[in-house]
């Protein structure tokens, strides 16, 4: 990495047109994200901040705090609103936190494809290509917050997922808008799978300006949580449902008792101790999806269309994916969590047997979905009792033991999460293309500090 020839805190009286913050609380409230739900990542960042915020609103504007960075070797962290779990916006060695949620623009939705830029809001480019009959494929737990930026700089992808595949699925993500940090920054457009060698680095190989990103047909969707008492008939109804090819959904979530007890806004409608299968489908499903619910004893405790989620301004997608362990964690701040992806071939068996495992420390919480080949399966983001560092250590272990693969949410560094311990050539390969200097978010990268 260049070495700063000017102190990052003296960076506005250069570029005094733009929005700077200054003041060292707010500085050190956008440097952080929810990496709090990790009790280790909790530790191991704390007392790590930027030393400025830049929040540009234009590309120009962007392309005058990148090259004053680059030129004086000041390291940028790049954000949009914060709602990541693993201290992808928390600043490693200080310098500039690039705030983009102001750089938001919806830019166009042309027939099944639409356009916008990185920060806008998932919730505002959602809705506006309702109109046009179409919506986003996936919606993370966070959609209302949460940026496309950010989504796709360190997101999965969320409801929807089930049937489209995670962000990372060929079609879902077409193209992307890039800037290199640079004296003179470069702008370029990556289409396809060269695109995607951005995505979930956490902004560290290059600052996304835009994305191009498939569409779905706008669906009134139904709201749903089915009660079983039995975990394994709830397992199978789950199942049943999230692989049928013929019915339209959204979201199936099952939710291992007691987990469903921690959402004390929904209690009225929940069994205490039940076990709880959550669905977000078409009304077309909804006949279908009662002849299983009856087949396998559970019960329809709560349904809501579409008209009646819009008035109540509450929809179950916030009781799912991260937002599940959030609920959680608002009653029981001794709790923390796990990422877990389980064999497409044999994941009711995994299941089953982790629960008989480690039932009562660790609570089954499971996304179902399809792997970005196709595949149908299910993504854990299982709750646990939190001991100690060595203990969550040894139940993941014990998943691995199990064939089930851990994305580590307790640890900073990419290689160390979702890039299962390296990365591939062509990521570092974009890291120098588009951050020859090293400065996004120095410490971050693990392969290219020993390039």
């Amino acid at each position: 990495m260049t070495a700063c020839t000017v102190a990052a805190t003296e960076l506005p009286q250069h570029l005094p047109m733009i929005d700077w913050i200054t003041d060292p609380s707010r500085v050190a409230r956008l440097s952080q994200d929810f990496a709090w739900f990790s009790p280790v990542l909790k530790r191991d960042l704390q007392g790590k901040v930027g030393e400025v915020v830049a929040r540009p609103r234009t590309e120009e504007e962007i392309r005058q705090v990148v090259g004053l960075c680059a030129r004086e070797g000041v390291p940028i962290t790049v954000r949009g609103s914060g709602t990541g779990n693993y201290g992808q916006c928390t600043p490693l060695e200080g310098g500039v936190v690039l705030d983009l949620s102001a750089y938001n623009s919806f830019l166009w939705c042309r027939g099944q494809v639409g356009r916008a830029q990185a920060g806008i809001r998932l919730a505002d480019f959602d809705e506006r290509c309702r109109p046009q009959g179409q919506e986003l494929r996936w919606l993370p737990s966070t959609f209302r917050s949460a940026t496309l930026g950010g989504l796709f700089g360190g997101g999965f992808g969320g409801a929807g997922s089930i049937t489209y595949g995670p962000l990372a699925a060929p079609g879902n993500v077409l193209g992307v808008k890039v800037m290199s940090v640079e004296p003179e920054p470069q702008v370029l457009e990556l289409r396809g799978a060269e695109a995607m060698l951005l995505h979930h680095t956490y902004g560290t190989n290059g600052i996304v300006l835009e994305l191009e990103v498939a569409l779905a047909p706008a669906t009134p969707w139904l709201e749903c949580l089915v009660e079983l008492d039995d975990f394994e008939a709830a397992l199978q109804l789950a199942s049943e449902f999230g692989a049928a090819p013929g019915l339209l959904k959204k979201e199936v979530c099952f939710l291992g008792a007691p987990i469903a007890d921690y959402f004390t806004a929904l209690a009225e409608h929940l069994t205490p101790g039940a076990h709880v299968v959550l669905l977000v489908l078409a009304p077309d499903a909804e006949s279908t999806l009662q002849e299983m619910v009856a087949r396998h004893g559970g019960r329809l405790c709560y349904r809501k269309s579409a008209d009646e989620v819009a008035a109540s301004h509450r929809t179950l997608l916030e009781y799912t994916w991260n937002h599940t362990t959030l609920h959680a964690l608002k009653v029981d701040k001794g709790l923390t969590y796990i990422q877990s992806g389980f064999d497409p071939q044999r994941y009711q068996a995994q299941v089953l047997a982790l629960e008989q495992a480690l039932a009562g420390e660790v609570l089954m919480h499971l996304e179902f979905l399809r792997t970005k080949e196709g595949a149908f399966t299910c993504s854990g983001l299982q709750i646990i009792r939190y001991s100690s560092e060595a203990r969550l250590n040894e139940i993941m272990q014990t998943y691995r033991d199990h064939g089930v693969f851990i994305n580590n949410p307790h640890v900073y560094v990419v290689e160390d999460g979702k890039q299962a311990g390296q990365l591939a050539p062509g990521v570092l390969a974009m890291k120098r293309r588009f951050d020859p200097q090293g400065l996004l978010n120095p410490g971050k990268l693990r392969s290219w500090m020993s390039a």
